[in-house]
């Protein structure tokens, strides 16, 4: 396999409900299985580590701000600022890892997924960077195809 084959992590993109969304950043695409230590009866040097649940990150999804027209943004907007009186609406994120030629490597969906956190960059008036908003979402599972 020659070094160009191998995925790029800039090369990406993200969809939500049918939307491809651009972003600058995606983290947090992680599983990990809990261990418990049980000691035994006995045995002194050492403990068994028991596989318990597995359990995954927030998925946190960053890029310049969109000022208006996002449907992503408004989900965010509605769940955060509903409250608990309404259900909150899940959704499935889809992240595809692309080829050099645009074509789909590796895809992870994230399932019954809603936002947890928004927030915007600090303003600052002595830079002129970008104005970055990030978004975490919490979900039950994800599967890689």
């Amino acid at each position: 396999m020659d070094h160009s084959d191998y995925p790029v992590g800039f090369y990406f993109s993200l969809s939500f409900e049918g939307e491809d969304a651009a972003f600058k950043e995606v983290s947090g695409i992680s599983k990990e299985l809990g261990v418990e230590e049980v000691a035994s009866g006995g045995e002194n040097r050492f403990k068994y580590r028991l596989p318990t649940t597995s359990s995954s990150k927030n998925l946190v999804l960053k890029r310049a701000i969109v000022p208006t027209g996002s449907k992503l943004i408004t989900w965010c907007a509605n769940t955060l600022d509903g409250g608990l009186a309404n259900a909150i609406q899940t959704q499935d994120v889809s992240v595809d890892l692309l080829d050099n030629e645009g074509k789909v490597l590796m895809k992870w969906t994230f399932h019954n997924a809603y936002p947890i956190n928004y927030s915007v960059s600090d303003l600052k008036s002595q830079e002129s960077e970008i104005l970055i908003e990030s978004i975490e979402l919490a979900y039950t599972y994800f599967n890689i195809q």
